[in-house]
């Protein structure tokens, strides 16, 4: 939760987020649990799966499903949307909710999805107005799966979250669920693992 959207909250985690990135969390969702459906306005919500499935309800494609290693991109732009985010198996699942503020109010509310695959860097998030592939954002996003014994590097202020996994960052070694933020990232994967890269462009 950034401090400068959310405030300085008792007994929650804050941090100053890189960019308009403000938020994340990182929930099981109970068997056949679900969000509610709820609204949102001036705010892109990502949402990647890390384990099981989800079904997609609201105002933008609903019925879309999502599987391990998809990730979803909701823009509410202006004119907002609803949706609920829901379990629909007899185990737990996994996601990730990341949280962007647009960079202009007022855009148009939007929908995306991506398939990330093993072994692979993948930019699903930001990038410049003369591009349609991703939302526009000077905020920027990658989810980044790897083998054991692969490697990742990325110059700069980054933030890194290892979703799935272990491995070493920056000669450290880090297990799942751990939020790093340095100047610049090295790492190696000791097993198969996913990290989350978040950047800006300047």
């Amino acid at each position: 939760m950034d401090e400068r959207v959310f405030g300085a909250r008792k007994g929650a985690e804050t941090f100053d987020g890189i960019g308009n990135f403000v938020y994340l969390a990182d929930a099981n969702y109970m068997p056949n649990g679900e969000t509610g459906m709820h609204p949102h306005h001036e705010i892109d919500v990502v949402s990647v799966m890390v384990e099981g499935r989800i079904s997609h309800a609201g105002s933008l494609e609903h019925g879309q499903g999502l599987e391990a290693g998809m990730v979803q991109v909701q823009r509410a732009g202006a004119e907002g949307f609803s949706h609920n985010e829901i379990n629909p198996d007899n185990s737990e699942n996994r996601m990730l909710q990341l949280w962007v503020r647009p960079d202009e109010p007022g855009e148009p509310a939007g929908y995306k999805t991506y398939s990330t695959k093993p072994g692979e860097r993948m930019h699903f998030y930001g990038g410049p107005k003369d591009q349609t592939e991703r939302f526009y954002s000077k905020t920027q996003m990658e989810a980044v799966n790897l083998e054991s014994g692969q490697t990742i590097s990325h110059g700069g202020d980054v933030m890194v979250y290892l979703s799935k996994g272990s491995g070493v960052a920056n000669g450290e070694t880090i297990s799942a669920r751990t939020l790093i933020r340095d100047d610049g990232i090295e790492f190696r994967a000791d097993e198969t693992a996913q990290l989350i890269l978040i950047y800006t462009n300047t």
